[in-house]
């Protein structure tokens, strides 16, 4: 028996309300069908489910850009839009929605699912994404995901192909370090970035990528970075 998107929903609250703070864990049978009406990019695409449009952002993945209004095409984006493209299409799509299911923007965040496959761990397996944006509770899959992405980069595809190309918040050409605008005086060298997702983290000089950083603040010390509501890079 079907049950509507609506309803899913619904019973999808109450399964968490009952389960109190343990993670949901979803199976095949938890999956939803949709019907895919765009591609908007690697890891963006617009569905038709319960007879209403919707954006869904893929889960615990991040593709380079090549529709976002502030930014130029960037490499390896539309690669990305044309694999993620050339799997939905005429595919059985499903998707297995995140627990909270919509972020900031009003989308629906899930793991996307083509005639069964994972597109997510496809896109890694090509290099043309990197694993982010790994958010409590939605972390299910994260450490498959990381499996798949560190053999991406051993076999240097993709996206790491390019030295410095993907950084742990964003990605950078290689060319762009040397349009790195030095301010810092001789003791506040720590470097101060804001991501596209509004995470705030701080580049200590010994971090892997402190020169290709463009800072928004400087610090003088991690602690007044800590204290500036800052987190330290995990490279």
């Amino acid at each position: 028996m079907k049950f509507s998107f609506k309803v899913w929903l619904i019973l999808s609250s109450i399964s968490l309300i009952l389960a109190g703070c343990s993670q949901l864990q979803l199976s095949e049978k938890d999956r939803i069908q949709v019907q895919v009406l765009d591609v908007v990019d690697g890891d963006t695409i617009k569905v038709k489910v319960d007879g209403k449009s919707e954006t869904v952002r893929f889960l615990l993945v991040d593709t380079p850009e090549s529709v976002h209004p502030n930014k130029p095409v960037q490499p390896f984006s539309k690669e990305a839009s044309k694999h993620t493209e050339g799997m939905l299409s005429g595919s059985d799509v499903e998707l297995e929605l995140g627990i909270g299911e919509r972020d900031k923007y009003g989308r629906l965040l899930a793991y996307v699912y083509a005639d069964g496959k994972s597109v997510q761990k496809s896109l890694l397996e090509k290099g043309l994404a990197r694993v982010a944006y790994v958010f409590e509770p939605n972390t299910k899959y994260v450490d498959d995901y990381e499996k798949i992405q560190k053999q991406a980069q051993k076999e240097g595809i993709g996206i790491w192909s390019l030295e410095n190309y993907s950084q742990e918040d964003r990605y950078i050409p290689e060319e762009a370090e040397d349009s790195v605008e030095e301010t810092a005086d001789s003791k506040c060298t720590i470097k101060g970035n804001i991501n596209s997702s509004g995470e705030k983290i701080y580049h200590v000089e010994s971090g892997r990528y402190y020169k290709i950083t463009k800072p928004e603040e400087w610090f003088c010390s991690e602690q007044e970075a800590i204290d500036a509501g800052f987190r330290k890079s995990q490279q």
